[in-house]
């Protein structure tokens, strides 16, 4: 499971464990005040020491405070883009002020004690970026005349295994430069993800990754709970087109809920209209052809008993996007999950394997109301596909301030057999209706016998 240095969606890499949603961890909320001192690790390389100096007038804390307060509600680090002020963090750092600019602020330190305001020019909340601008105080304050860190063009590529040194506040303890190797993209991602070996941790979110020329290639945004040096950049690129685009932007002002819910509307349309055009593939079911993706950007694992302690068969498949997208602490959206049970109860008897199989449906849970979203409205019905007969479910759950954006669920169980069975479900997190029904019946599309002896 990822940590978006906030706990992506979110990303779930590592076996079966990882079958719960990709996280995105919070920036890291220390009871100590931060640290404006700079710290080197004890034993870093020339490389990593010389970066460091080299680019520690750019590297900033951001920290998100209360509105009336000084106390801190999250924390995350940033650098400086231009000689005027403007900087690049991730958005998950940044999303409190964004959604509730009446209750929170931001405030900026720089590894040599300087600290002041910032206001936010624009984000982007697909690839977890925002742009801010330190607020010139009139009295020569702000971060003009400090530098910029340039980005690394994209027509010189990085290597896998070079060196690569990313730099931040982790866990507002001091600024800190990290030294691990970039290791290319993450395979099967919606959308590129460097992957990146190094030990990056919470409070480092939004800080830059620089290679050996100080060019920046990168940006924090994740890592891999339980696992050791497995951690996730943004790249570059992605940072330096909302630079350019938004350099000149006004101040958002007003809470952003509009513009966050423009841009997911977008990213779920070309994620759903590129999932249509994927075929379905076969589970293998001797009986019942099941719905399993492929794994453009989607990742399956499966598991099975021979017989359980009960003496029913069982097999399980669960197929789900590694990366979700950051909407606030207490939600993320923009993924597809999807599983399947097939089921063979012949030595229960008839009695004991329908007991057993209605109680795998009834325990799909479906949610509930609450601050984000409204409680599941269901609809039954009996469907035929083929000569298979299947029970549907499909619900959806409307998000109260991303208007038109919807969690789907369908669930599905056939019906045919006294002894035999198979029951599947399909999620999708932020769709449109039309695209929910869209992925509904697509969903339903994938099942079929799996040869005509089996009807």
């Amino acid at each position: 499971m990822k940590s978006c240095l906030k706990p992506l969606l979110g990303l779930a890499l590592a076996g079966l464990a990882a079958l719960a949603a990709a996280q995105t961890a919070p920036p890291a909320t220390p009871p100590a005040p931060p640290v404006a001192t700079p710290a080197q690790p004890p034993n870093v390389s020339a490389s990593a020491r010389r970066l460091y100096e080299r680019s520690k007038a750019q590297l900033l804390q951001i920290r998100t405070l209360l509105k009336t307060q000084d106390s801190q509600a999250s924390v995350g680090s940033g650098f400086l883009v231009s000689d005027d002020g403007h900087v690049v963090t991730n958005y998950h750092v940044i999303s409190q002020f964004a959604l509730e600019p009446d209750n929170f602020r931001l405030r900026y330190a720089t590894t040599d004690g300087q600290s002041g305001a910032l206001e936010l020019l624009d984000f982007d909340a697909r690839r977890d970026l925002a742009l801010l601008r330190a607020v010139d105080d009139g009295k020569g304050g702000g971060l003009k005349g400090r530098g910029a860190l340039a980005f690394r063009p994209q027509s010189q590529p990085l290597a896998k295994g070079e060196r690569i040194y990313s730099m931040g506040n982790p866990h507002d303890v001091a600024f800190a430069v990290v030294e691990g190797n970039y290791n290319g993209l993450v395979e099967r991602s919606f959308d590129p993800l460097i992957y990146y070996a190094g030990g990056i941790n919470p409070g480092m979110s939004g800080g830059p990754v620089l290679d050996e020329d100080g060019f920046v290639v990168g940006v924090n945004v994740s890592t891999m709970l339980f696992a050791q040096q497995v951690s996730f950049l943004v790249p570059g690129e992605f940072a330096a087109d909302l630079v350019k685009r938004s350099l000149g932007a006004k101040p958002i002002r007003a809470a952003a809920w509009s513009r966050l819910r423009d841009q997911l509307a977008r990213y779920q349309d070309e994620l759903v209209t590129r999932f249509l055009a994927m075929p379905w593939e076969s589970a293998n079911n001797d009986r019942y052809r099941l719905p399993v993706p492929k794994q453009d950007f989607m990742r399956c694992w499966g598991r099975g008993t021979p017989a359980d302690t009960k003496g029913l068969d069982f097999e399980r498949s669960q197929c789900r996007m590694d990366h979700a997208l950051f909407v606030s602490g207490n939600l993320q959206t923009g993924w597809l999950d999807m599983s399947h049970e097939a089921y063979d109860g012949s030595k229960l008897g008839a009695l004991r394997f329908a007991r057993q199989y209605s109680g795998s449906f009834r325990n799909e849970r479906l949610g509930i109301a609450d601050k984000s979203r409204t409680a599941p409205y269901c609809k039954e019905q009996f469907v035929d596909r083929d000569g298979l007969p299947l029970r549907a479910v499909v619900c959806l759950r409307a998000y109260r301030k991303l208007e038109g954006l919807h969690d789907l669920s369908v669930l599905v169980t056939t019906v045919d057999a006294s002894t035999q069975g198979a029951l599947g479900r399909f999620d999708a997190r932020g769709v449109s209706f039309d695209n929910a029904l869209k992925l509904a019946a697509h969903y339903l599309e994938g099942f079929a016998w799996t040869n005509s002896k089996a009807k």
